[in-house]
């Protein structure tokens, strides 16, 4: 029971993060994209940059500083790099992001957030 409630709020907090990089422009072209490396929550595009992005949705602040550390996302680089072929071509850029949300707070958007 307590993990489909953990569930049904992470693919809320996923939709949230969608809606907002569709704000900033970004056109989402990949929603939980799996891989034998794991799941990537968003993949977005927005010019020549693809962005994979791990979004993260805690009940408070608190929880946000520690929702996202190096082994979650080099589990997210090790998903991207499976499928960065499906979602780009030569030349264009490819980056790993970040989205924490919680409520009553603004979002936070690192961007290029796993750098190897």
């Amino acid at each position: 029971m307590k993990r489909e409630v953990a569930e049904r709020k992470g693919r809320r907090g996923e939709a949230l993060g969608a809606w907002l990089l569709r704000l900033k422009g970004w056109r989402i072209v990949g929603r939980r994209v799996k891989t034998p490396r794991g799941e990537i929550d968003l993949v977005a595009r927005r010019g020549s940059t693809v962005a994979f992005i791990e979004v993260k949705w805690r009940a408070g602040d608190a929880g946000l500083a520690t929702a996202i550390d190096e082994y979650r996302l080099r589990r997210v680089a090790a998903a991207a790099e499976a499928v960065a072929h499906r979602y780009s071509s030569a030349g264009e850029n490819i980056r790993i992001d970040v989205l924490l949300l919680a409520p009553g707070r603004w979002p936070r958007h690192i961007v290029n957030a796993w750098q190897p």
